[in-house]
């Protein structure tokens, strides 16, 4: 599977298709998880999401989709 920790989302045209297909499922199931809970578990500092909310994960996700239909 695709390693995505450490990478810069800033730089998404980079990634590979493997890699942005991970970060769309990781984001995901990150909206799933602050959703459903009242405390959702802090991701590591290291990882893309850190500190994201779920607007930002969204607008993520739009970015995401671009870049793969391009």
């Amino acid at each position: 599977m695709a390693d995505i920790k450490a990478k810069s989302i800033d730089k998404l045209e980079t990634w590979t298709p493997k890699e942005l297909r991970k970060l769309r499922m990781v984001a995901k199931n990150r909206i799933a998880s602050l959703s459903s809970s009242k405390e959702p578990k802090d991701l590591p500092k290291n990882h893309p999401l850190h500190d994201m909310e779920s607007g930002e994960i969204n607008e993520l996700l739009l970015k995401v989709a671009k870049i793969e239909k391009a």
